[in-house]
C-alpha cells in the first residue's frame, strides 16, 4: 500500500472571525477573485441537508425534525414529517430529489428513526411526496437494527449514480468494534438500492449468508459525505475519523474501507485503537486529514461561476467552522485552502442547479457564495 502524502493547509483569507455577525464574509482565491457569502435564509439552528425543487426554492431539513420551505424569502414548515430519534449526532438528515423528480415526485430523506427492535434509534430512509405543505406517499425504503441509545453515528448522506442506483450510509453508531466489519450487521456501511427500495440482484453480498444485502461497501465510520462525482459518475465518500483520520474514498462495489483494523487516528482519549494504517483487502483513502476536521458536506464544483475552483471538493469543517477547498489532480488532493474562516459550523455546502454554492452553517442558516 503506497503511503499518502498530509497536504498544508493553506489560508487564502481570514476577513471572517468567530465572533462576526454580519451576513457576509468575502474570500480571496490566488487569482484575487472575490467571493462573498450572502445569508439567503436566516435563523437555522442545524441545517443538516437542503436539496432544490425545480422553481429554484429549497427544502431544507433540521435536524431537530423540522422541514423547512424556503421561497421568496419565506420560510413554510412542512407538515407530516416522520418522528425522529433526536439524540446526539441523530435527528432528521440529510435529503434528496429524485433525479426524474419532476415526473415522479419522489423526495428521499433520511433520519434516525425509534421504529423496530430494541430500545433508542437508528438510521432509516425513507421516500415520500409533497403536496402543498405536507408529506404524501411516505415509504419507509430501509431501516437499520438494531436500536441502540447510543447517541454517536447515524451517518448520513443520500446520492444517486448515472444508472439511477440510490445510495445512502449509515455511520457504526459508536459501536466501531462490533459493527463496520460485520456484514450480518447494519452500521458502518454504504448501502444500494434501486430507487423503490428493492436491493440490486448484483449487490455485492447478496449471495453471503446472512449478511445485509444491501450492503455496497463496509469497514465505515460515520460518512456525512457522499456524491456522486459528476464528472467520472463514480460515488465520492467522506467520514469522520476518531482523533485524526478523517477520510476521502472513492466507493467501489464490496470493498472493506478498514475501519477499525486500519486508521490514520487515535481515539480522544489519545489511546490507540489500532497500530496499523493499511492492510492487505483494505481500502487506502484517496485522502486523510491529521488532525480531524470533523468533515460534513461534501460537493465538487462544476459551475462557470466558480471557474478557478472547476473539478475542486468542497468539505465543510465542523470543528474549526471554515470551508475547505481541495485541488485535485488525477484524483490526489494536491492543495487545501482554507475559505471564509470563522463562517461557524459548516453542516453541509451543496452546488445547486442554479450553478451557485449554498453552505449550511449550525446556529446561522444557509449561506450562498457569490463571485463579485
Amino acid at each position: 500500500m503506497k503511503k499518502l502524502m498530509i497536504i498544508p493547509l493553506i489560508t487564502i483569507a481570514l476577513s471572517a472571525c468567530a465572533q462576526q455577525t454580519e451576513s457576509s464574509v468575502k474570500a480571496e482565491d490566488p487569482q484575487n477573485i472575490s467571493y462573498t457569502t450572502e445569508l439567503v435564509v436566516p435563523d437555522m439552528s442545524i441545517p443538516w441537508g437542503m436539496d432544490f425543487l425545480p422553481d429554484g426554492s429549497m427544502l431544507i431539513t433540521e435536524k431537530s425534525g423540522e422541514l423547512v420551505h424556503f421561497k421568496n424569502g419565506i420560510k413554510t414548515n412542512i407538515s407530516g414529517v416522520p418522528e425522529v430519534y433526536n439524540r446526539g449526532q441523530g435527528g432528521l438528515l440529510d435529503i434528496k430529489l429524485h433525479p426524474d423528480y419532476e415526473n415522479n415526485g419522489w423526495i428521499y430523506m433520511t433520519y434516525a428513526s425509534s421504529e423496530g427492535e430494541g430500545t433508542g434509534g437508528n438510521t432509516a430512509l425513507m421516500r415520500t411526496k409533497l403536496s402543498g405543505n405536507s408529506l404524501t406517499n411516505q415509504e419507509v425504503l430501509y431501516k437499520a437494527a438494531p436500536n441502540t441509545t447510543k447517541g454517536q453515528h447515524f451517518g448520513s448522506r443520500i446520492a444517486f449514480d448515472n444508472d439511477g442506483y440510490l445510495y445512502f450510509s449509515a455511520g457504526e453508531r459508536g459501536e466501531h468494534f462490533v459493527n463496520p466489519q460485520d456484514l450480518t450487521r447494519d452500521n458502518g456501511k454504504i448501502y444500494r438500492l434501486y430507487d423503490d427500495g428493492r436491493i440490486p440482484e448484483d449487490n455485492p453480498f447478496v449471495n453471503e449468508p446472512n449478511a445485509k444485502k444491501a450492503i455496497y461497501s463496509y469497514g465505515h465510520r460515520n460518512p456525512q459525505g457522499l456524491i456522486k462525482n459528476p464528472e467520472t459518475g463514480a460515488i465520492w465518500e467522506h467520514e469522520h475519523g476518531p482523533q485524526g483520520g478523517d477520510e476521502i474514498n472513492i466507493i467501489q462495489k464490496g470493498k472493506n474501507y478498514g475501519w477499525p483494523v486500519i486508521s490514520y487516528g487515535i481515539d480522544y482519549d489519545n489511546s490507540i485503537i489500532t497500530e496499523l494504517t493499511s492492510k492487505e483487502g483494505m481500502e487506502q483513502p484517496l485522502f486523510y486529514w491529521v488532525p480531524s476536521i470533523a468533515p460534513s458536506g461534501l460537493a465538487m464544483v462544476t459551475s462557470n461561476k466558480y471557474p478557478d475552483w472547476k473539478g475542486n471538493l468542497l468539505v465543510g469543517s465542523l470543528k474549526f467552522a471554515y470551508l475547505e477547498r481541495l485541488v485535485l489532480e488525477n484524483n490526489k488532493v494536491v492543495k487545501r485552502i482554507k475559505l471564509f474562516e470563522g463562517l461557524g459550523r459548516v453542516r453541509n455546502v451543496v452546488q445547486a442547479p442554479d450553478g451557485y454554492i449554498y453552505v449550511g452553517v449550525e446556529g446561522k442558516g444557509i449561506y450562498k457564495i457569490i463571485p463579485n
